[in-house]
C-alpha cells in the first residue's frame, strides 16, 4: 500500500513564529501530527533539537537571501 503525502503550503506573511511572533520561515511537521512554525532565527537555534522530532521540514529561508527579479517595463 502507497500513500501519497501532500506538499506542504506556502508559508504566508501571516504564519508566525511559535517564539518571538516574527515571520515564520520554517514548518517542522511533527510524528505526532502538529506542527511547529519558527523565523530563521529560531531555527538555527532550535535546528537539532529539531531534527530528532521532526518527521517533515518546511523551509523558506531563502526567501530572506534571494533577490528579486528585475520588474518589466
Amino acid at each position: 500500500m502507497t500513500t501519497a503525502v501532500a506538499p506542504s503550503a506556502a508559508l504566508t506573511a501571516e504564519d508566525r513564529c511559535d517564539r518571538c511572533g516574527a515571520q515564520a520561515y520554517l514548518r517542522v511537521e511533527l510524528a505526532s501530527g502538529g506542527e511547529l512554525l519558527f523565523c530563521a532565527h529560531h531555527a538555527r537555534e532550535h535546528g537539532d533539537a529539531l531534527k530528532d522530532i521532526a518527521v517533515r521540514f518546511h523551509d523558506e529561508t531563502h526567501k530572506l537571501t534571494d533577490k528579486p527579479a528585475p520588474a518589466v517595463d
